[in-house]
């Protein structure tokens, strides 16, 4: 397998460090180095001043003019040496011949050491590595009166005095590294943890392709694809999504783009705060429909949310094939409703010829004809037809109740009609009884015919009364009750099983034929059966 590479928080924890390690190792060098350049220039400087001061000293040219002057000179260069912070003090005859030394078996022997600038008159400093080792030295000439070079003077600190000088000084530079190497190390770590939170611990190559795979799908796919931030801010956003929200087009430098700048519905803008997890939820715009979905967006590996994501579904077009399919089907269920209203005027006729009355049919199905002509050619259906008269209403009433007893005795079921209170004439349009009685009769068989009677009987009853020229129906059966009255009053509602010929029309033509010649519908359900009580007064046709 291969080797997973550094991610980008390691690499630069690392660069960091190790340019802090080198900085630090460069500096404490350059502090070591001018610290000891410094001690020497002080070492230097001092051991001038002594030896100066030892050469201009008169008891030092009075005992340089005697014949043994290293039994005077010595006890005053060692007390010299004393009281000062060098390390020897060598006075010296012109000619290298030591008068005074440390280390008294030197004495005598010639001085090792550069002194010619000094037989010149001139004072200078060297380093150089005598008897007691390396060190730093001042010469200086003694002169007389006349300018003459009577004797020499040498002041020095050794190397080995320096360094022990230079040693709290090292150790003050190493610490100070090492709490700056700390330090960096620290902030580094922070910095690298901060870099593998955001970066999800991911290698420059890694993010390289990420980022590639991220740009192509962000840029091929159909919806519009929005990412905001918990500041409410879009942060991130496809060309479709520039297209439908009305963004700026997706440059290299996107800046964040508040929401409340957004030309949207508030409803939609409130969905895009609020960070709450939406499933094709619809919002309409000022001229598209958009269907919104949305969820948090979590960070790998954390509960932490980054934002949301929200993808945008242009649903326009799609409902305007929808509007054009509901149009379809209005067309379809205004279909039905006149096979409806043509079944019960075909039953209505065909029992009132079986009753004998050839004449009352023929003029039954003219009426109808003319009426359907008329409004089929754009003239509004009357709400009443002229005054129907006594035995027309009646013979009208028993061949549409004739008729329903028929089907329903084929269906198992028995219709009991109860009109001896009913006398004419019909305070509304014939068809509209028709309609009515029709479709209530049809109703209640089809209730108790989905029911096992223990005797075998499945009753359905109808009652036609009238009384100062109102005429009511009242239609009951035994079935099992209907459980949303509301509903059942909505073209498709209905208990059985949809076929060729379509369901849930009746109750539907019922209730807006009762509406529209302003009559009174009111039902009682229960487990046990359902009563429809339908009104019917002359001259109130609905506006």
């Amino acid at each position: 397998m291969v080797p997973r590479r550094w991610s980008i928080a390691k690499r630069l924890f690392a660069l960091q460090l190790l340019f802090v390690v080198v900085g630090v190792a460069v500096g404490g060098v350059w502090s070591w180095a001018s610290a000891r350049a410094d001690l020497e220039a002080d070492a230097a400087a001092e051991s001038t001043a002594v030896a100066v001061s030892i050469a201009r000293n008169p008891f030092v040219l009075e005992q340089a003019r005697l014949s043994d002057p290293s039994t005077r000179l010595e006890p005053y260069a060692l007390d010299v040496m004393r009281r000062t912070h060098v390390d020897f003090i060598t006075i010296m005859a012109p000619d290298r011949t030591r008068w005074t030394h440390p280390d008294r078996s030197e004495i005598g022997r010639p001085f090792r050491g550069t002194i010619a600038p000094a037989l010149r008159g001139a004072t200078f400093t060297e380093t150089f590595a005598g008897t007691l080792g390396p060190s730093v030295r001042a010469v200086t000439p003694i002169t007389d009166d006349d300018g003459d070079v009577v004797g020499l003077v040498a002041a020095g600190v050794t190397v080995a005095s320096i360094s022990s000088a230079l040693l709290p000084r090292l150790v003050s530079v190493v610490a100070v590294a090492l709490a700056i190497v700390a330090v960096s190390a620290l902030f580094s770590w922070l910095l690298s943890r901060y870099l593998g939170r955001v970066t999800a611990g991911r290698g420059p190559e890694e993010l390289a392709r990420v980022f590639a795979s991220y740009e192509g799908v962000l840029h091929s796919v159909h919806e519009g694809l929005v990412v905001i931030d918990r500041s409410g801010s879009v942060v991130l956003h496809n060309d479709r999504a520039a297209e439908l929200l009305h963004l700026p087009v997706p440059a290299e430098d996107v800046t964040p783009i508040p929401l409340a700048s957004l030309d949207v519905p508030d409803a939609l803008r409130t969905l895009l705060a609020s960070g709450d997890r939406a499933v094709d939820e619809t919002y309409l715009t000022s001229d598209r429909v958009l269907v919104v979905n949305q969820e948090m967006a979590f960070a790998r590996g954390s509960g932490k949310p980054l934002g949301t994501v929200a993808t945008i579904r242009d649903h326009t077009e799609l409902l305007h094939l929808s509007g054009e399919l509901e149009a379809t089907r209005t067309r379809t269920d205004a279909l039905r409703s006149a096979t409806h209203e043509f079944a019960n005027r075909l039953h209505t006729v065909v029992a009132l010829m079986e009753l004998g009355r050839v004449d009352e049919a023929i003029r039954f199905a003219s009426d109808e004809i003319d009426r359907h002509a008329d409004v089929g050619v754009g003239q509004p259906e009357p709400g009443l037809d002229p005054a129907v008269g006594s035995a027309a209403a009646e013979a009208v009433v028993s061949a549409v109740l004739d008729g329903k007893r028929v089907r329903a005795r084929e269906r198992g079921a028995t219709l009991t009609i109860d009109t001896s209170g009913f006398r004419g004439p019909l305070p509304v349009a014939v068809g509209d009884v028709v309609t009515v009685l029709g479709n209530l009769v049809d109703n209640a068989v089809d209730a108790v015919t989905e029911v096992a009677s223990d005797d075998g009987e499945r009753q359905v009853r109808v009652t036609v009364t009238s009384s100062d020229g109102r005429t009511r129906f009242v239609v009951q059966d035994d079935g099992r009750g209907i459980a949303d009255v509301d509903a059942a009053w909505t073209r498709g509602w209905s208990t059985k099983t949809s076929g060729s010929e379509g369901r849930g029309i009746g109750l539907a033509l019922v209730r807006s034929t009762v509406d529209r010649v302003g009559g009174d519908l009111r039902v009682t359900t229960g487990p046990h059966g359902t009563t429809f009580v339908v009104d019917l007064e002359p001259g109130q046709v609905a506006p």
